[in-house]
């Protein structure tokens, strides 16, 4: 089974929080976390996180540079991983978009 939503993270709508997963069972077996920031018109994409491999990693993005190497960030399982991605980026959006624009 799959699911997904997205949700806004500032009242403007420019900042948002993609989140998909594929389950079996009640078991999550691939997701990904997506947070991105609209600017000059174009959805940029921020940070991913995803089970990938079966591993949770993360993927940073730099507005100059582009998609960074994986990193492990969780050694849950991958339910585990797609809640603490979830909860990170809600948490700490002002963060992670700073980073993005360096």
């Amino acid at each position: 089974m799959s699911g997904g939503f997205v949700l806004t993270l500032v009242p403007d709508e420019t900042v948002k929080l993609h989140v998909t997963w594929t389950t079996v069972r009640r078991e999550v077996t691939d997701y990904a976390v997506v947070l991105t920031l609209e600017r000059g018109g174009t959805e940029q994409t921020v940070r991913v996180y995803d089970g990938a491999h079966g591993v949770n990693h993360m993927h940073r993005y730099t507005r100059t540079r582009g998609k960074r190497p994986a990193e492990t960030f969780h050694d849950g399982d991958l339910g585990q991983g797609m809640r603490a991605a979830r909860e990170d980026c809600q948490r700490r959006y002002p963060l992670l978009i700073e980073g993005w624009d360096r």
